[in-house]
């Protein structure tokens, strides 16, 4: 953990050397690419030893079956070798080395490649095989039209930016930055008609960088002063079970859940810094004219906190691995698209049974939330006072169902994951099932709306996330697909 810190603050210091001495307006795309693959190698190798080998192997055996397989089926058969690759140093970590260990392990890493190899398989195929009249108005946007070099390819996988702690960006987003297109955006004429223009005007990132180291030291006191006092295994403690009261048992729930999170704040945070002071995650200005640096940013903290529904903190919660697990498998699935995204979600977490049943328990709360929200709630929005009133209590009970679903996954294992909830009798496994049999999960579904039922919770808002953050230009040197490209990242910021 000690080196995983001290290459993460490195990689922040030579983002800001990459950003200021090799510039995309003083370096070739060739150089930047180079030194950004040798930098995330070295951090790397420093960090996790030869087990960095895995990071090259599984990236370059994914080019190799990219080459050979084409583009019909490349994304199948590179969406099974990266998940299979990583499952198995998963497996072999988790049951022959340190069982339970929160080490800074090298399969961390291969989460966010593999999440990178699958996403960009996805994107060749839909922008090299599928028909433009076939693909969603994210896929259209996020197609690649064009075979990647070797040295694109292992620049995106592993740049010292990304190769540590991500997060997942889109491969033509990385591509736009390297070539110093990132600030090229469409404005309106006067008369309503669109031109393209650009912006000359490269934004600094400091004030954003440093607003979110910030965020970061005070997680990192957090972490270090109130979570080892809030230990999640006192929940199961069996002095705590029998003395304390329902009401107490379940602030503790909540408290402890809650102070255990500062630690991803920590690390997502500090990872957005530095991929913002290398000059990457700009997203145009706002309507005031700030700049907006989360591209790729992986969560917001106050809606997490404060969030009002199981929707809510989904959608500001690890936001880039919820919209790779929409474009890759959710989008895409033939039957039962929301089951099939919790599993995959599960089996990409790794090997431990309680990621298993927390991602189970998920499907049955995102479920009954959803039934709950579309039956009840438009009975609490038109007064104030009692919107007021149905916030605080769905605030209430949104933090203590997300805690009481995720204990598993801090838990790890069967036995004390069954502990838990054997003491709580199951209280809201039985709920969910008896929200499901009592209010109906769909109205009146026909069409589009009938495809909106069935949406996980995260993906109407994502959908919207996708086409603000998720835009980019051509690759290639075609002025005219440049010009396409500029114009559908144009009308998504417009969005």
């Amino acid at each position: 953990q000690v080196n995983f810190v001290v290459c993460q603050l490195f990689a922040l210091l030579a983002a800001i050397w990459f950003r200021t001495y090799l510039h995309s307006s003083k370096t070739s795309p060739f150089i930047r690419h180079v030194v950004a693959t040798l930098l995330g190698l070295y951090l790397a190798l420093f960090c996790f030893g030869w087990y960095a080998l895995h990071f090259v192997i599984q990236s370059g055996i994914s080019y190799y079956i990219m080459i050979i397989i084409g583009v019909e089926n490349m994304h199948k058969y590179c969406f099974v070798f990266a998940l299979g690759y990583l499952t198995v140093c998963q497996i072999t970590r988790v049951y022959i080395f340190d069982y339970g260990q929160y080490s800074a392990d090298f399969s961390g890493p291969m989460m966010i490649i593999t999440q990178k190899i699958t996403s960009l398989a996805f994107e060749i195929h839909d922008g090299m095989f599928r028909k433009n009249e076939d693909l969603t108005p994210s896929q259209r946007c996020l197609a690649v039209r064009r075979m990647p070099s070797l040295l694109e390819y292992l620049s995106y996988n592993c740049n010292f930016m990304g190769i540590l702690a991500g997060p997942l960006c889109s491969y033509k987003d990385y591509i736009t930055f390297i070539e110093g297109r990132s600030y090229q955006l469409q404005q309106s004429e006067a008369n309503g008609k669109e031109d393209t223009k650009y912006e000359q005007t490269d934004p600094s990132p400091n004030i954003a960088v440093a607003q979110k180291l910030l965020i970061c030291g005070l997680s990192l006191l957090f972490h270090m002063t109130i979570t080892k006092t809030l230990p999640v295994e006192y929940n199961i403690d069996d002095n705590f079970r029998a003395t304390a009261s329902w009401p107490v048992r379940f602030f503790y729930l909540y408290v402890s859940l809650m102070a255990a999170r500062p630690k991803y704040y920590f690390a997502w945070t500090l990872a957005d810094a530095i991929n913002n002071a290398a000059g990457f995650g700009f997203r145009g200005y706002d309507k005031n004219g700030v700049t907006r640096w989360d591209l790729i940013s992986n969560l917001r903290i106050q809606q997490i906190e404060f969030s009002t529904s199981f929707k809510m903190f989904l959608d500001n919660w690890n936001i880039q691995t919820a919209l790779w697990l929409k474009r890759v498998c959710y989008e895409r699935a033939t039957f039962s698209p929301t089951i099939q995204t919790f599993i995959l979600s599960a089996i990409w977490h790794g090997v431990y049974p309680g990621y298993y049943l927390t991602f189970l328990t998920g499907v049955l709360m995102t479920l009954a939330a959803r039934a709950i929200r579309n039956n009840i709630r438009h009975y609490f929005v038109d007064s104030p006072a009692v919107k007021l009133c149905y916030d605080i209590i769905t605030w209430m009970t949104t933090q203590v169902a997300i805690s009481y679903t995720v204990v598993p996954f801090v838990l790890l294992s069967v036995k004390p994951s069954f502990t838990f909830y054997s003491s709580c009798y199951f209280c809201l496994h039985i709920a969910s099932i008896l929200v499901l049999l009592v209010f109906p999960l769909k109205r009146t579904q026909k069409g589009s709306k009938k495809h909106e039922s069935i949406q996980p919770v995260w993906s109407k808002k994502l959908e919207e996330e996708n086409l603000l953050q998720k835009n980019s230009y051509s690759t290639t040197n075609n002025s005219f697909g440049q010009k396409q490209e500029i114009t559908c990242r144009y009308q998504a910021l417009k969005q």
